[in-house]
């Protein structure tokens, strides 16, 4: 690919880098004749300098550096959400700067609402980052408060067996399970059974799970931190309810809010949905995508 842009570059307006790696977007810079053609680059994540030594260790400082090199590139960037387009301009961005809200490809009309079961469900990978542990332990507080309450977590990943074990440990085999990756379906049904959907990720590109659960009228549980632009898609006590933090007894104190919001707050959760679907749309941001070509 880069051989035929170096010899063929200028028939081109643009080439896109949606899914090129970071050294590959700097090889195509590189391969670029002046005059040749634009780069448009799609940045789901901006990584902090404190994430990629986590990442990386005392190797931090190379993805770092290339990351702030692909950032300083002539090019029109896309982001996905205020926290990394911030991040982006901080890192020297060099040309324009398109902020794409939309990623949710489903039907932009609320599903009807159904009567909610006492049933919390998480979706997503079982990795440290989601700290899906925390939701075990905070819905058996909860549940000391709330007679009945079940918990279904989705999603595989290296704290699959973290979870499963806690599980077993607090005795809670008849109410919460880990059946570990299923159809999407199966999540949806879920999701439209449950109060709400919690998450308490400390780092998220996007969240598309909250605008799934507000779909079907259930609220979301978000913990807010410094990596998580999942929480620009919550507004706190609307369609959802943002947590103090990810401990377990705070997130069950978020539980004890929705349970307690009730109706009125998923009827505000559809309502949100509704307000907001278009702009969230993945439609309107592939509008967005044409338009800059």
């Amino acid at each position: 690919v880069l051989w035929h842009l170096a010899r063929h570059g200028r028939r081109y307006d643009v080439v896109h880098t949606a899914s090129f790696p970071y050294f590959s977007l700097l090889a195509a810079a590189l391969v670029r004749r002046p005059g040749g053609y634009r780069l448009v680059t799609d940045w789901h994540e901006v990584w902090s300098a404190e994430y990629w030594r986590e990442y990386l260790g005392r190797a931090g400082w190379i993805g770092v550096a290339v990351q702030r090199r692909c950032a300083r590139l002539r090019q029109h960037a896309f982001c996905f959400s205020r926290l990394h387009a911030a991040r982006l301009r901080e890192e020297g961005l060099r040309g324009e700067l398109t902020i794409l809200e939309g990623e949710y490809a489903g039907a932009l009309v609320p599903e009807d609402p159904l009567e909610p079961e006492r049933l919390v469900v998480f979706a997503a990978r079982m990795i440290p980052e989601k700290r899906a542990p925390n939701v075990v332990d905070a819905v058996a507080l909860a549940a000391e408060q709330i007679e009945g309450l079940r918990a279904i977590l989705f999603g595989d990943g290296p704290q699959r067996a973290d979870v499963l074990a806690r599980i077993a440990s607090l005795g809670l085999g008849e109410r919460v399970s880990a059946p570990g990756f299923v159809d999407a379906q199966q999540v949806h049904d879920a999701l439209r059974r449950a109060i709400c959907m919690i998450l308490p990720s400390r780092r998220e590109g996007y969240g598309m799970i909250v605008v799934e659960a507000a779909a079907c009228g259930t609220p979301s549980i978000l913990v807010r931190e410094p990596d998580n632009a999942a929480v620009e898609l919550i507004e706190d006590g609307v369609n959802g309810v943002l947590a103090r933090s990810a401990a377990p007894a705070d997130l069950a104190a978020a539980i004890l809010r929705v349970r307690d919001g009730a109706a009125p707050l998923r009827d505000s959760t559809r309502s949100w949905f509704a307000r907001t679907a278009p702009r969230l749309s993945l439609e309107r941001s592939l509008e967005q995508v044409l338009a800059s070509y």
